[in-house]
Order: structure tokens, then C-alpha cells, then sequence
């Protein structure tokens, strides 16, 4: 286990993240103990040998939003149930960030709470879907509103199940990837603009240590708030535009983390318009990051490249869904500088639309 790295989430009790080449290969003692695998499709056939727990029940999944569905969740529990496993066994989900959302609330929901191990294959998932224990499906009202907050065990992710995905997954995972920086600070967001090109060409090295600070970032603020109640709000940034855009543009349309690219170039300018933004070169800086990384840089270069034209007043409209509303009115977390961030930002409908 020389090459691999890990981060400890200091929740009740704590868990253990492991990153790097080859970790699902070198997690034997973790996976000790596991009774059935529900696993993305796909992915299984990829990546499920490599658990080297090709005797043990499996579950498969649809990829990406179809997994995230009532349907899809009592299927897993059916699954469950009839394997008749008790509450000493293990859970492993295999999978991006689909997958473990819904991995984890069958886990979660089964016989009251079982144990489970998240294998993330998605550099979204990595750096975000992953940790923290929000575990959820997906209503016609809108996404994740149906779910509940139940930690992992432990994740282990196996940065070589990154070399399959398709570049528009990779391109989402580097979205979260930004929105982490800007939460981080300085440090993070310089080490980005420092190691574009390697990012870019998945150099393994670099990956590694992007996933590792991102879920150092992601360790410090779930452990100050498990539950959402205060602190852990900032890791919404970009989050209430980017599930109005995925609304909008319907499901599976455009990544998440595609959209909360987006989203962060219009936190910047409500920040800007506010008179919020304290470092008025911040703007100009994720600006260049999001283009150099494949990403839209806001609202106007989404519309451009992705073909759909997410009219405003349908934006509007679809944030009154977002479940961190407050009587059908959008909160906004949204940035003064690289670290610094401004927690339940509300805005009147005409300065949003605008």
C-alpha cells in the first residue's frame, strides 16, 4: 500500500479515504466482511474484477441520473432482501456518483441502517459524491429530494478507474474540482492553475494529489457540520444555478459538475453585482481555470456549448424547487475571495433574472 494516500473524515465514528493507483486491489482488509456489491453497470464490467470479490451477490445499476429513481432504489432493497442479510454485513458500491448516492440510501434505509464501502470510479464522485454521507434519489419535483445522511465506512478510491471515463465525465469531476479551490483558497486554486496541462492529460501524479486535497477540503468542513446545519452549506456554491440548469435542460443533459461550473461563473457575478466580492481579480482567474480545464465559464458558454438554450425566466423558476429554498426563495452561497465565502445569500426574482 507504498503508492497509496489516505484522509481521515473525522465524523462520528471516523472513516478513512484511500486514494491512489490500484487501491481497490490493496483494500482486501477493508473489504472484509461484505455481503452483496450494487454496482453501475458499466463499471462492473470495467473495473468489478478488480475488487477481487467476484463471489459475492451483485446488484447492477442503469448508468448516471437513470440509477437515482424510487424504482431503482426498491430493486436494490428487494435485492437485499432476499439475500436476507443481516446488520453485521457490509455494503460495497461500486460506481460513480449515481451509483454511490443511491448505493448508499439502499444501505442506509435497509433494515434501518447497514454498513457500507464507497468505490467511486468518477473524479466527481471522488472529490465530492462520495464523502460526507449524503445519500439520496432523485423526485419529478427535483433532484436529491428524497434521501437521508448515512456516512460510509470507508471509501476507497482507485484513481486508474479514471483512464476509462468519457471526457464530459471527466470534464464534470474537474468542475467540482474548481468549486473545492474556491472553497479551499489560494493554495488549492494556485496548485490548479500550476498543474493545468497535467490535469488535462490525466497524469496520474497530479490526480492523486487533486483528489487528496479536495477531500482533505471536503473532510474539514463535513466534520464541523455532518448535518448541514451551518458550515457545511459552502460546499453549495455554484449548486443552486446548477440544479436550476439541470432542470431545465432535463435529466442527463448536462453533467453536474458541467453545470456547477457554470454556476460558479454566475456566483462570481451576483458576488460582483452585490457589491460582495472582495477580490475583484477572482472573476478574470476562474475564468481562465474553467476555459483551460474544458469547462463553461458561466451561463452565456454553457448555452453555447451545450445546444440548449436555459431561458432565464425558467432558471428562475426551477431554483424555487431547490430543497435548500426557504418558502419557494433560492439561498446562494456565494464568494468574496478565494476562501472566503458568504453563506444564505438571497436575491429578489428581478435581480436574478437579470
Amino acid at each position: 500500500m507504498a503508492d497509496l494516500r489516505t484522509v481521515t473524515i473525522e465524523t462520528t465514528p471516523p472513516y478513512s479515504v484511500r486514494v491512489g493507483p490500484g487501491a481497490h486491489g490493496e483494500s482486501a482488509d477493508l473489504f472484509q466482511g461484505a455481503g452483496a456489491v450494487i454496482a453501475d453497470e458499466l463499471v462492473h464490467k470495467l473495473h468489478g474484477a478488480g475488487l477481487g470479490l467476484g463471489d459475492l451477490p451483485q446488484h447492477l445499476l442503469p448508468g448516471g441520473e437513470a440509477a437515482k429513481t424510487l424504482t431503482e432504489l426498491e430493486r436494490a432493497l428487494d435485492f437485499l432482501c432476499e439475500l436476507r442479510l443481516d446488520r453485521e454485513t457490509t455494503l460495497l458500491v461500486l460506481g460513480g456518483g449515481a451509483a454511490t448516492d443511491l448505493g448508499g440510501l439502499a444501505a442506509a434505509m435497509y433494515l434501518r441502517g447497514v454498513a457500507w464501502i464507497a468505490c467511486p470510479t468518477t473524479l466527481l464522485a471522488m472529490v465530492d459524491a462520495s464523502v460526507g454521507g449524503k445519500t439520496a434519489v432523485n423526485l419529478k419535483s427535483g433532484k436529491n429530494l428524497a434521501g437521508s445522511f448515512h456516512q460510509p465506512s470507508a471509501v476507497v478510491a482507485d484513481t486508474e478507474t479514471l483512464t476509462t471515463l468519457p471526457a464530459t465525465e471527466y470534464a464534470s469531476g474537474l468542475g467540482e474540482v474548481l468549486k473545492t479551490a474556491l472553497i479551499e483558497g489560494e493554495d488549492l486554486l494556485s496548485f490548479l492553475e500550476a498543474n493545468v496541462a497535467a490535469l488535462v492529460a490525466r497524469d496520474g501524479e497530479a490526480l492523486a494529489e487533486v483528489v487528496c486535497r479536495c477531500v482533505a477540503t471536503k473532510a474539514r468542513v463535513v466534520a464541523s457540520d455532518p448535518r448541514e446545519a451551518g458550515p457545511r452549506k459552502a460546499l453549495n456554491l455554484g449548486h443552486t444555478f446548477a440544479h436550476a440548469i439541470e432542470r431545465v435542460a432535463g435529466p442527463g443533459a448536462i453533467p453536474h459538475g458541467i453545470a456547477v461550473a457554470a454556476g460558479l461563473g454566475l456566483a462570481l457575478e451576483a458576488a460582483a453585482g452585490s457589491g460582495l466580492l472582495a477580490d475583484p481579480a477572482l472573476p478574470g482567474r476562474v475564468s481562465d481555470l474553467a476555459s483551460a480545464l474544458g469547462l463553461p465559464a458561466g451561463l452565456a458558454a454553457l448555452r453555447e456549448t451545450s445546444a440548449h438554450p436555459l431561458p432565464a425566466g425558467e432558471l428562475l423558476s426551477a431554483m424555487s424547487h431547490d430543497k435548500k429554498a426557504r418558502a419557494g426563495t433560492p439561498r446562494f452561497v456565494l464568494p468574496r475571495s478565494a476562501g472566503d465565502l458568504e453563506l444564505d445569500v438571497g436575491f429578489d426574482p428581478t435581480t436574478l433574472l437579470a
